[in-house]
């Protein structure tokens, strides 16, 4: 693959940047201290804008290794600052790439999610060449993979017990993917 690390990419609604250290109390009020919204992810919620700085500050500095794609996602209108989306697992070997994404409860069912999602698979795909792009979901969010259907990923299976929530809750994942091969022939 030919990395070329968290560049900014836009869609007709939305950016997709960097993060910087004066995202935090955006990112904590949007959706980081959100129980609704940590639920069913690996995380806790956070428990105070400092623990959202710390976080952050991990990401700028891992900005200047070109493997790592974490990308802020930012309404274009109103430049706010709504989730994050982020290769969260790069298997060099085979061209892969695992996608994980939040974003606030106010902007759910708003279409949102998907569109960043489809911008990031395109850029994955035509930019950096990978060949396979996958995400899952706790089976209980049934909403996480419905963004995936839209994006084109495929249902491969289903892992029994896989995933622990940042709650230490256990959920069976849905696992979905897209080959290159199938997105550059739709």
């Amino acid at each position: 693959m030919n990395h070329k690390g968290t560049v900014r990419l836009e869609t007709e609604r939305l950016i997709l940047r960097a993060f910087t250290i004066d995202d935090a109390p955006d990112m904590f009020n949007n959706w980081a201290s959100n129980e609704n919204v940590a639920k069913f992810l690996t995380w806790r919620r956070h428990g105070s804008v400092e623990v959202t700085k710390s976080i952050i500050s991990e990401w700028v500095n891992e900005y200047e290794d070109l493997k790592n794609y974490q990308w802020a996602i930012v309404i274009k209108d109103s430049n706010t600052l709504i989730g994050s989306i982020s290769a969260v697992h790069i298997k060099e070997d085979v061209g892969a790439c695992e996608i994980g994404y939040c974003i606030g409860e106010n902007w759910w069912h708003q279409g949102y999610t998907s569109e960043a999602f489809k911008k990031v698979i395109e850029f994955l795909f035509n930019e950096v060449g990978a060949k396979r792009i996958w995400a899952c979901h706790a089976v209980d969010n049934p909403n996480s993979g419905k963004v995936m259907q839209k994006c084109g990923l495929k249902k491969e299976g289903l892992l029994r017990k896989a995933c622990a929530t940042g709650s230490g809750k256990i959920y069976d994942m849905a696992i979905y993917a897209i080959l290159s091969e199938d997105y550059n022939n739709d």
